[in-house]
């Protein structure tokens, strides 16, 4: 298989690759211009409400299943569909990690209160079926816990609902725009601002990215820079600059479709309500203030609001994390191990892409910071899909 190198090293500097083709529409700073007006959550709801009747009876679901993390936005969607459809049968799917904040007790009291069956996946280990994974999104990814939610869905119906685009689309990356303002000020550059941008992202950075790569690569800063540059480089203020390349990032060219990507494999449709193209370009012009409270570091304000509609906020989880892996437990009971199995005779180090001196400088590190772990889980993702696709001598069914 050929591949673009560049796309190998914005999935190991970025988390996602802007040469896919997108599913969703780009978005230019333009779109982002705020219309001064406050949210009207009738208008909210009725998009999000729209949403979901067409599709329900354009597929004449009978049954259909919600991943459900127990957070804002997947509350809100299960919410909405038992208020449109009381007689639907519901079944909420939620993951359990082993070692990680439980976050299904939560999630088992709102599918209760929505009258909606409640699976539990319990996954002892994470990376067991990330060749299967890998397989299925033809992408060097490793956070695809999506892989086991539509597994599980396509057992029980062949749609599957989600709350994905309410951190793009209503402001609810928090920790990141706190972090960008403390770094950033009306005189910052573009390029700072671009540098800033990408230090808020403190599970992934790691100091010495630059020396992972071997000459192959022909990894640079100035490209990675070059692509994040247009986001930061008009007339939006700071924040509205995090939003524009939040959506045109993660959401665009990861999230998106990598989701898509699964549960076509899994012959499942997927219905995200909040990624209609309707209630997109209405959130993106909302003033900033009636989406995120500085003050309070609080995000999705009008999703918050319509949940107290459903008098469901007295459900959602204080600290959210939404279906995310304590990969500093994953690392000490798997992680470690298996990534030592896979780079003692590492294909891509062999072949000349990533620099070997930089995995035996950290990977036996007894106190490795939880953002070195991860590119570690981005570099195994790298050596199995290369391994399946490249060199083509693993098998796909293979169990970590």
């Amino acid at each position: 298989m050929e591949f673009n190198t560049s796309s190998i090293t914005d999935i190991l500097t970025l988390r996602y690759d802007p040469s896919l083709t997108p599913n969703l529409p780009k978005k230019s700073w333009n779109d982002f211009i705020t219309n001064n007006e406050s949210p009207n959550l009738d208008s909210i709801e009725n998009l999000i409400s729209k949403n979901i009747k067409q599709n329900l009876e354009n597929f004449k679901i009978k049954k259909l299943c919600i991943a459900l993390s127990g957070g804002v936005d997947s509350t809100l969607i299960l919410a909405s569909i038992r208020k449109i459809f009381p007689d639907l049968e519901i079944e909420a799917i939620s993951i359990k990690f082993a070692n990680s904040v439980d976050e299904t007790t939560t999630a088992a009291k709102i599918a209760e209160t929505f009258q909606a069956n409640h699976h539990i996946i319990e996954l002892e280990n994470y990376l067991s079926e990330l060749p299967n994974a890998i397989s299925k999104v033809q992408l060097p990814f490793w956070d695809l816990h999506w892989y086991y939610v539509t597994k599980k869905s396509s057992t029980i119906s062949n749609m599957l609902a989600s709350g994905d685009g309410g951190d793009e689309i209503f402001s609810g990356y928090t920790f990141r725009y706190k972090k960008f303002l403390s770094l950033t000020n009306s005189n910052s550059s573009p390029t700072e601002k671009v540098k800033a941008y990408l230090s808020c992202h403190e599970r992934d950075r790691v100091d010495d990215q630059e020396l992972i790569f071997q000459n192959k690569s022909n990894f640079s800063w100035n490209s990675i820079y070059d692509h994040l540059l247009p986001y930061f480089d008009n007339s939006l203020s700071g924040l509205e600059q995090v939003f524009l390349a939040d959506y045109n990032g993660k959401l665009l060219y990861n999230f998106n479709p990598i989701n898509s990507r699964i549960a076509e494999k899994f012959n499942t449709q997927i219905l995200t309500p909040l990624l209609n193209e309707e209630l997109i370009s209405y959130g993106l012009k909302l003033p900033t203030k009636f989406k995120y409270d500085a003050s309070r570091n609080i995000g999705k304000l009008p999703l918050r609001s319509l949940l107290d509609r459903y008098h469901a906020s007295s459900l959602i989880s204080k600290e959210k994390l939404g279906f995310n892996v304590n990969t500093i437990n994953l690392w000490n009971t798997y992680g470690h191990k298996i990534c030592k199995e896979f780079f003692d005779n590492s294909r891509i180090v062999k072949d000349g892409w990533i620099n070997g001196e930089w995995i035996k400088k950290h990977i036996d590190n007894a106190s490795l910071p939880i953002n070195y772990i991860n590119k570690f889980l981005g570099l195994l993702a790298f050596e199995i899909w290369y391994r399946i696709f490249v060199t083509k001598e693993m098998n796909e069914n293979t169990k970590l």
